[in-house]
């Protein structure tokens, strides 16, 4: 029986697997002692877009549109990294797969990445957590003989999905709003529209400032 560690990035996953064992280059991953280690790619289940999900939210935008509020979420893969994700999807629910660990970064984004993941690839086994904050030798050594049940950070999730989903609800309605109401492409992002209105704002102190 084979234990799966998903980690976030291919670096870190090369840190893992040199620790616990796992030498041997495979497809998109590596193996030895028991163990197959692959990688996320950052972000590689995302939340689908609203054409994605058919009439009245394809097509021509407009005002009578919205707001979208999506019943059940939808998700998806991108095509630059679907592959990857067929590797995970058929590591982790192969029938050989008997220990599933859950490596990505500790903290609410490296949580998210990994459950979009096991909810896209409609993953039923229990899951364990490495939560360490260095990759030491020392630190992943330790790390693994302290695994933790991955039900302990389901409120981590819970809080992960909820600004994801918050992120596209602002995101998706709003670049849709003022788009239309502007007759011009018109992007608007939880992170993205206050920082742009920082550096405008501050453009403008520069612009208007005057030797004393």
């Amino acid at each position: 029986m084979t234990t799966v560690v998903v980690a976030e990035k291919p670096s870190v996953a090369r840190d893992i697997a040199r620790v616990i064992g796992a030498k041997s280059k495979g497809q998109g991953c590596l193996q030895g002692n028991g163990y197959i280690v692959t990688w996320a790619l950052g972000h590689l289940v995302q939340f689908a877009e609203p054409d994605e999900y058919g009439p009245p939210w394809n097509g021509r935008w407009a005002f009578s549109q919205l707001p979208m509020l999506p019943e059940k979420w939808k998700l998806r893969t991108s095509k630059s990294t679907a592959s990857q994700y067929q590797i995970i999807k058929k590591l982790i629910n192969d029938s050989s797969t008997s220990d599933i660990v859950c490596a990505t970064d500790a903290g609410r984004e490296g949580e998210n990445i990994f459950r979009l993941i096991y909810e896209h690839a409609r993953c039923k086994k229990p899951f364990k957590r490495l939560w360490i904050t260095s990759l030491t030798d020392e630190a992943i050594r330790s790390g693994f003989a302290q695994l933790k049940a991955g039900a302990e950070f389901d409120d981590l999730g819970s809080a992960a999905r909820a600004r994801a989903q918050a992120d596209w609800l602002v995101g998706m309605n709003l670049t849709r709003a003022y788009t239309v109401h502007n007759n011009v492409l018109c992007t608007i992002g939880r992170v993205q529209t206050p920082t742009l209105a920082m550096i405008v704002g501050r453009d403008r102190e520069i612009a208007a400032f005057n030797k004393v």
